[in-house]
């Protein structure tokens, strides 16, 4: 297994976060506070406490605060950007980060939630099973607003459903994905696409699996969940 210092992460935070900005306005989605930091803050400081040392943030929209903010955040970490120019989408995103990516595999993290799995389990649960991609799941009462996975018993993935309504009691994605970096090769020549929809589906059958956690995801995509999170998150 890698050490996480050997693992790259990347962190998606280019979107524009439209329905968050009726109440964090001017400012990326990360970038909204809980409490005196960052959301951002939270989320890398969880990472970076197992170890992960190297994060290419994505950035887009008001990218210029997020790589103001992060030039001069930590000491101990590596923190490098990698802008888009006009909206890429998840899967777009990480695409053009290729060339910051050194390793494989590479974390990838959404910018806007935290689940707080033991990520170094994760990493060994990758390993064991060979995967190509895993992507940490977890269970949740209402699933509406988020991605639902379908497993077998080996854990793979079989079947993906975006945001089902009225569904509940499934797994659903928790935000964190391993992929080896040979997902370049099979990526789309579109620049914009969607990592969930667009690309995971489509490799399927190609040693997708779902690593398994307890763990509820906290995230600030709605100013309800965004409120919700300053509780959980204080």
């Amino acid at each position: 297994m890698l050490n996480p210092s050997k693992i790259d992460v990347v962190i998606l935070c280019g979107g524009f976060g439209k329905r968050l900005q009726r109440v964090v306005k001017e400012i990326p989605k990360p970038m909204a506070r809980i409490k005196q930091s960052p959301f951002l803050d939270i989320l890398i400081d969880f990472i970076a406490s197992y170890g992960f040392k190297r994060f290419i943030l994505c950035t887009g929209y008001k990218a210029e605060i997020i790589e103001r903010y992060y030039n001069q955040r930590y000491n101990n970490l590596i923190i490098e950007f990698s802008r888009e120019e006009k909206p890429l989408g998840t899967g777009g995103a990480i695409k053009n980060a290729e060339n910051y990516i050194k390793s494989s595999p590479f974390l990838v993290a959404n910018g806007d939630s935290l689940c707080k799995i033991n990520l170094k389990k994760f990493i060994d649960f990758h390993f064991k099973k060979d995967a190509l991609t895993s992507i940490a799941v977890t269970n949740t009462d209402v699933c509406d607003d988020y991605g639902v996975v379908t497993i077998n018993n080996l854990q793979q993935i079989v079947m993906f459903n975006e945001k089902i309504k009225g569904c509940k009691n499934r797994l659903i994605n928790a935000g964190f994905y391993l992929l080896q970096k040979e997902v370049f090769s099979l990526m789309p020549e579109n620049d914009n696409f969607s990592i969930e929809s667009d690309f995971f589906p489509k490799i399927i059958k190609r040693n997708l699996y779902a690593f398994k956690t307890q763990e509820s995801v906290v995230d600030i995509g709605t100013p309800e969940r965004y409120e919700k999170a300053k509780h959980i998150l204080r």
